[in-house]
């Protein structure tokens, strides 16, 4: 008889997250689990609490005021919120891509890449231009800008700043990476570029992502998790979330019934 398959890795976790804004909740109580090398997404209408959860995981809450976030937020076991942890550390193991491609306009496409890498001191330009090639052959985009990484960022397309932001997350290496509806503001070209890169990506990293497109979260996600004001209502393996969920109001949202 076979052995049984190994566990899967629990890369990232939630217990009793809740995020207070000075107004109201943002958030409240979410325990969610995440698996390693694994694509999660987030869904739900908007104001529903799902991009505050995704910036709590990696204490972007930190840099805005009267905002407070308690519970826990665990990654390979240790509390993120713990005292004495580093928020800066944190967020280069737990990387973030915004709604927008946020390149340093007037850097160059070299520059983009390795900017956190500089940030902590590293100055050896043979393992800067390695890094910059490996990120940006990680992030699709090597072939495209290989004789021009001295060009400044800005005369990039839209979706090709997002592949750098992409690139210049994926340079520090990260554990975890969060993306925050990263193809809304792209063509359908573009957007099915990332979502190619999002499949390849998993197999190095583990990704979470916001997206307001259902059909985005079923090409791409393995658990969909749906949230709805402030709360999670069900969470699970993508194809039965979409064929076959357990609560009404994720068959209402998921059918276009409201939202």
């Amino acid at each position: 008889m076979a052995d049984p398959a190994p566990a899967p890795r629990i890369r990232m976790e939630t217990r009793g997250l809740t995020v207070d804004y000075g107004n109201g909740r943002g958030v409240r109580d979410v325990s969610l689990r995440f698996e390693d090398r694994r694509v999660s997404a987030l869904i739900g209408p908007s104001g529903c609490g799902k991009t505050t959860y995704l910036r709590a995981l990696n204490r972007m809450h930190d840099l805005t005021r009267n905002v407070t976030v308690t519970g826990a937020a665990l990654l390979d076991g240790e509390d993120i919120y713990a005292p004495g942890i580093d928020p800066v550390n944190v967020r280069r193991r737990i990387g973030m891509v915004f709604q927008k491609p946020t390149p340093f306009p007037t850097m160059s496409i070299f520059d983009n890449v390795v900017a956190g890498l500089k940030l902590v001191g590293v100055r050896d330009r043979d393992r800067l231009a390695e890094v910059a090639e490996r990120s940006l052959r990680q992030a699709a985009l090597w072939d495209e800008v290989a004789d021009r990484l001295r060009s400044p960022a800005a005369r990039l397309s839209g979706g090709q700043q997002q592949r750098l932001s992409i690139a210049r997350a994926l340079a520090v290496e990260p554990d975890v990476l969060l993306m925050d509806e990263p193809t809304s503001s792209l063509d359908p070209a573009a957007t099915r570029r990332i979502e190619e890169l999002v499949g390849e990506l998993k197999e190095q990293v583990t990704i979470i992502i916001v997206t307001h497109n259902m059909q985005q979260a079923a090409r791409i996600s393995d658990v969909t998790t749906f949230f709805l004001d402030g709360e999670v209502v069900e969470s699970g393996p993508t194809d039965l979330m979409f064929t076959n969920p357990t609560d009404e109001r994720t068959e209402q949202y998921v059918m276009g019934r409201f939202g």
